[in-house]
């Protein structure tokens, strides 16, 4: 709802790749997840591969 609630979109195909791609890009790699410690995806597999 966040990234909808102030969108328009002109048709349905776009209005489901902008929330692919917020899902997919921002959503699982770059927000900040509570369940693995509040950091990303991205950086909680780093910080495995790491130890």
């Amino acid at each position: 709802t966040e990234l909808v609630y102030f969108e328009r979109y002109e048709t349905r195909r776009e209005a489901r790749q902008s929330i692919f791609e917020y899902i997919e890009i921002f959503y699982n790699r770059i927000r900040r997840h509570s369940s693995l410690g509040y950091v990303s995806p991205v950086d909680f597999e780093r910080l495995a591969m790491a130890t």
